[in-house]
């Protein structure tokens, strides 16, 4: 089923207001979800807005929350989410966090006490359109076996990045630190498709290809993305006071309770460096570059980080987003939820 973004985000925004959120913040969640949906990144579009309205609806997410901005130094704060939708406070955080920037050089900004906050290539987003570097990183739920280990104990802990080049082009990645991320195994379940074998394990610690199998997943390249998501728990979790590692809550096991998540912009002006428009225009140029390299076999060429998902953004602008039947049948139903994710394990259907 294809839409066009405005009436995908309508449709998002009407169904998270009904589940209780006021307008202004059933749009944010909507920009997010949206984003991501045209970007080509489903798994962190549309398919989340039943989870997202079970919660919310079920109180798990406060729909009238007391944001608080914190500032701790003169490069650094809090904001204070008050466990409302991850999504709108990451974004008030991300802009706290860019005036700071633009005064002082650089800002550290932690997120305190947020639900899931989707796609943070968003938020990194936010920073190279204001002519910055923004990199941001969350906590998950903890369902990766740790390198050597038999149990889950982090999550799929994800890492974003963008720097801004010239004429609104950015170089920009998002990342779990995991092999893959969960939501592209729920995205695999919504199309009833398999998954490669080096994505997961199942309840015996054996890879699978069955994504309705999966029982933990597998950190990136062994011990490295083990440490990759070591660190990102220590700067988005233990750094600002919040539950870590095995501690952080799970996304489906009670959707009346909050989750206390954590988030941490880091934002740096390139003017205090380098220089704006050198910067730029080495970006640029690094793009350039990558494009002009000849491209291995099997590969018509190399692509800059960033670059296919802003081509599938634009290509979505044309011909509309494709999102799956299922997913569009709900988003235009009366039903609120289905009391499909309530007290799940956190690999649930």
């Amino acid at each position: 089923m294809r839409v066009s973004k405005e009436q995908l985000h309508n449709l998002i925004k009407t169904k998270i207001h009904k589940a209780g959120l006021t307008e202004e913040h059933a749009s944010g969640v909507a920009d997010v979800l949206v984003h991501a949906d045209a970007r080509g990144v489903h798994s962190h579009g549309a398919m989340r807005v039943e989870y997202y309205a079970e919660r919310i609806a079920k109180g798990g997410l406060n729909s009238k929350p007391e944001f608080k901005f914190e500032k701790t130094g003169p490069c650094t704060g809090i904001f204070h989410g008050d466990n409302a939708v991850g999504h709108v406070a990451a974004k008030l955080a991300m802009d706290e966090a860019i005036k700071m920037a633009k005064e002082n050089g650089i800002a550290v900004v932690g997120v305190s006490r947020i639900g899931h906050s989707g796609a943070l290539s968003y938020f990194v987003q936010q920073a190279a359109d204001a002519d910055l570097v923004g990199i941001s990183v969350c906590q998950s739920d903890p369902m990766v076996v740790p390198f050597g280990g038999a149990e889950p104990y982090y999550g799929t802990n994800p890492i974003a990045f963008a720097a801004p080049g010239k004429d609104g082009k950015h170089i920009t990645f998002d990342m779990a630190t995991t092999v893959q991320a969960w939501g592209k195994i729920l995205h695999a379940r919504s199309k009833n498709e398999p998954i490669p074998e080096t994505w997961a394990v199942d309840s015996n610690g054996e890879s699978t290809t069955d994504p309705f199998k999966v029982n933990a997943l597998l950190p990136i390249s062994g011990p490295k993305g083990y440490g990759l998501m070591m660190m990102v728990d220590v700067l988005s979790g233990i750094l600002l006071g919040l539950p870590f590692g095995n501690k952080v809550s799970s996304m489906y096991h009670d959707l009346t309770e909050y989750r206390n998540l954590g988030q941490l912009h880091i934002v740096i002006n390139p003017e205090f460096f380098a220089g704006l428009a050198p910067f730029k225009e080495a970006i640029a140029e690094t793009m350039q570059d990558l494009n002009n390299i000849k491209p291995a076999s099997g590969y018509s060429q190399v692509y800059y980080p960033g670059q296919r998902s802003a081509e599938r953004e634009e290509a979505y602008e044309r011909d509309g987003i494709e999102i799956v039947d299922d997913i569009y049948e709900y988003l235009i139903s009366d039903v609120i939820h289905n009391n499909a994710y309530d007290h799940k394990s956190p690999f649930a259907k």
